[in-house]
Order: structure tokens, then sequence, then C-alpha cells
């Protein structure tokens, strides 16, 4: 495994014991926010929603530094929709996710390598490379 040889940023957070039930926060008190298990009422959102989030987001950044690297000009339209799902096989709990990315006005070629480049580079694409079923899909 890779050893990271400049850290750029550190997230921080503090979860409380209550888990998917709780609250998570930020050091620097960005993030406030309850937490709920899929399902049961009340605010809040879940871990698998937040890792979505942060992927879909990371994903853009990625698909912007290949895109600037081809010299492709990208769609202010453009968007990832991210679903991650928590699931069991044979009783253990794992994930599954598929990003469905729009860039409307690309060439389907153009928009498939931008999305390929962005999978091999984006660190959440990195980190789950290998551990759960991922579908990349340009819509």
């Amino acid at each position: 495994m890779p050893h990271l040889q400049k850290v750029l940023y550190t997230g921080k957070t503090h979860t409380s014991a209550g888990g998917r039930d709780g609250t998570a926060r930020s050091d620097d008190g960005r993030l406030d926010i309850a937490l709920r298990s899929p399902g049961k009422p009340g605010n809040g959102t879940n871990p698998e929603q937040l890792f979505a989030a942060g992927w879909s987001a990371c994903f853009i950044g990625a698909i912007q530094i290949a895109a600037r690297n081809a010299k492709v000009a990208l769609p202010a339209e453009l968007a990832v929709d991210a679903e991650v799902d928590l699931g069991l096989t044979e009783g253990v709990y794992g994930l599954a996710a598929r990003l469905n990315v729009s860039l409307p006005g690309v060439e389907r070629d153009t928009a498939q390598a931008l999305v390929q480049a962005a999978h091999r580079t984006c660190p959440y694409s990195l980190a789950t490379r290998g551990n759960i079923d991922v579908t990349i899909t340009v819509v």
C-alpha cells in the first residue's frame, strides 16, 4: 500500500457513541450533523449518503483535472449522481457503488476518456478499487 509522501489536508471529525444514530462534528465546526440509520425516522443523514456526496464531489474535481490536461471545455451542467449501497454478502456488511456522470455537450468518446482518467486518479476511486463493486456510467 502506498504511503503518503505529503499530506495536503486532514479532515477531522468526532462522532458520538450513537454511531449511525448519533451526531458527527468536524473540528472546525463546518460540519455538525445528525446521523440516522437508513429508514429510521427523524432528521439526519447516514454514512452512505455522506460517502456518496464526498466521492461525487471528489470525482468532479478529478474530471476537471483530466479535462484541463486534455484541453477539453467542461459544461457548467457537469454532474455526478452517486449511489452507495449497503448490503450483506454471506452475513458480512459491504458496500457497492454507482457513479452516473453527466457531461452534456461533450462527445461521448471524450466524456468516456475523461471519466476513465478521473477514475484512475480520484482518491475515493483509488481507495475503493478492488474492495467494492463500482460501476461508472456516462449518462
